[in-house]
């Protein structure tokens, strides 16, 4: 291994895999890694990466250095996924080339090296495994047939469920109960790894036969509008909070009011309207509360720990005419599919094999594309409740004078928990210095992809300088296509989903990234472009369920489209063409 550390998180990088990239993580850890999560959940998962790959047949554990990083990587604070890894997956893997693993999970990225073969990339017992197991997913047509995801998703809302009173706990209790729970995450994390990639095999064939008849334009409808997308059910929810919200004149004068201190507002109203509104919120919050930005890092606040992210998004839900209901859109999508479904099975049907794979593939897309965002529900419900402990931690190390802030507990390393405890102002002057550092790194764009050694934070671009040129009326940006179908609006670049008064319902949001912070602004947007993302990117999946057309992976669109320009979007073929300037 090889490493050159310029933060505390950092790892140590691999030189039998040298390949890393910011390519899907960027949206799950768009922020610096913290040191505590760097310190404990990061390896967690890296381990529980490598129980993925074994269980598939892909990777033999020895494969692997014991004690160091290697599926994850992280370099100036900020994760990296091995890409070589992922690749080499795809070399072994029946049916799937390296260049598959790079158009699902990484997008269309300019300046990526190819693949090259080393000695012990081929292993022929691990493509006979592979082969078996991907047979067996292909068995599965329902969500309901992955047993483990259902278990999973009973034992988090149990935590949430049988959440103690902290308040009656010691500091030292607390601590232990987060202690012992935060190893857990590795169980749910290895099933979310494991089902990411069962996702990538029908939809791996669905692309392979749209492709090979001259059909690609196929390929997203067929992988749109599959229903019981767990990740997309906020929205939905939210949807309606909007529409009763909308129906009471008090509800809407307080968010006419600004979502700044509405709730406080509104529990002083004594009307039956917005008790029964605050009830369905606080129903919202229960079921809901752990989703929110850069969701799976704990010093990031959840919709339960700050209520007006997510009324910020219902507020622009709350002004949307109801066609735009999300529930309407999924259905013209649902309806989509089958239609689409059967054109591409009838152009194959003189081919039995090709014919049998397509259908058993897209019938496995309905159980494992969903399956996909189940996991990542699960572990997020998860990390939520260690967010829970922790916060109040937090809050009691400010009233003794050791942190300034509640967040500052993510500024602590997990082996460095204990002795702070035992002197709660020992380590203010680390934990400012690595704040500090922290928000140094913030405003930097670490490498997008870097093969080998990375160059150092202080030589990454600051954000917001050498800014490229905007485009201008006749222009077009090439991304690819996310979710189909095509609209014309006027182009809102929103860079915080923490406050997107600007986006109006049927402008078109132009993003940096998607995480499920993001997701419920689709609903009433005509369209949607991002920066970055893939094929399986989990922002997809959920503009799919939602049925707004979307471009991804969009380079540096939010920089090089004007704010407020006439734009179309189309989601067929991954064009964003600049009609007119405001």
């Amino acid at each position: 291994a090889m490493s050159e550390k310029y933060y505390v998180t950092d790892s140590e990088l691999s030189e039998r895999f040298p390949l890393y990239t910011r390519a899907n993580v960027g949206e799950v850890f768009p922020d610096p890694v913290t040191p505590l999560t760097g310190s404990g959940i990061m390896f967690h998962s890296e381990i529980a990466w490598r129980e993925a790959w074994e269980r598939i047949g892909a990777f033999r554990m020895d494969e692997f250095p014991a004690d160091e990083m290697a599926q994850l990587g992280i370099v100036g604070g900020y994760c990296y996924l091995n890409a070589s890894i992922i690749r080499l997956f795809g070399e072994r893997a029946p049916g799937l080339t390296w260049k598959d693993m790079d158009e699902q999970f990484f997008g269309a990225q300019p300046g990526i090296p190819p693949y090259v073969a080393v000695d012990g990339d081929e292993d022929l017992a691990a493509t006979e495994k592979i082969g078996g197991t991907f047979g067996w997913a292909l068995s599965l047509t329902k969500i309901d047939d992955l047993d483990e995801l259902t278990e999973d998703r009973t034992d988090t809302r149990k935590l949430r469920a049988d959440r103690p009173d902290y308040s009656a706990m010691t500091d030292e209790e607390i601590w232990q109960l987060y202690a012992i729970a935060a190893p857990e995450q590795r169980r749910y994390f290895s099933h979310h790894i494991f089902t990411t990639y069962m996702a990538t095999v029908p939809v791996g064939i669905i692309s392979a036969v749209a492709t090979a008849v001259g059909r690609p334009d196929l390929i997203m409808p067929i992988i749109a509008g599959i229903g019981q997308v767990d990740s997309a059910e906020p929205s939905h929810v939210m949807w309606d909070l909007g529409r009763s919200a909308a129906a009471s004149a008090e509800v809407t004068a307080a968010f006419d009011a600004g979502v700044h201190g509405m709730l406080d507002r509104l529990r002083r109203s004594g009307a039956a309207d917005v008790a029964t509104w605050l009830e369905q919120f606080e129903a919202f919050l229960y079921e809901f509360g752990s989703r929110g930005p850069n969701e799976w890092e704990s010093r990031s606040n959840s919709w339960e720990t700050h209520p007006e992210l997510a009324l910020s998004a219902i507020d622009r839900m709350r002004i949307a005419p109801a066609g735009m209901a999300p529930g309407r859109q999924f259905e013209t999508r649902a309806a989509e599919r089958a239609t689409v479904s059967a054109i591409l099975l009838a152009m194959v049907e003189g081919d039995a094999e090709t014919h049998g794979q397509l259908s058993a593939a897209i019938a496995s897309s309905a159980a494992w594309l969903p399956g996909r965002e189940r996991t990542k529900t699960n572990n997020i419900r998860f990390i939520h409740e260690l967010r829970v402990a922790l916060r109040e931690l937090g809050r009691r190390m400010v009233e003794a004078g050791g942190f300034d802030e509640i967040e500052d507990f993510a500024m602590v390393q997990e082996d460095e928990w204990p002795a702070l405890l035992a002197a709660p102002t020992s380590m203010l002057d680390i934990v400012r210095q690595r704040r500090a550092e922290y928000d140094d790194l913030l405003t930097r764009e670490p490498p997008f992809i870097f093969d080998g050694h990375p160059e150092p934070p202080s030589a990454w671009r600051v954000k917001g300088e050498d800014v490229p040129d905007k485009l201008v009326a006749g222009d077009t940006l090439q991304g690819m296509p996310g979710c189909p179908g095509s609209a014309e609006g006027r182009a809102r670049v929103i860079l915080d989903s923490h406050d997107p008064r600007a986006l109006e319902p049927g402008d078109i949001l132009i993003a940096p990234i998607t995480d499920p912070s993001w997701t419920p602004l689709f609903v009433p947007s005509a369209a949607v472009v991002v920066d970055v993302g893939a094929a399986l990117s989990h922002a997809i999946i959920v503009s799919r369920e939602l049925g707004i057309p979307c471009v991804i992976s969009a380079t540096q669109a939010t920089e090089k489209i004007p704010d407020g320009a006439m734009i179309k979007v189309n989601g067929d073929t991954g064009v964003v063409t600049i009609l007119s300037l405001e």
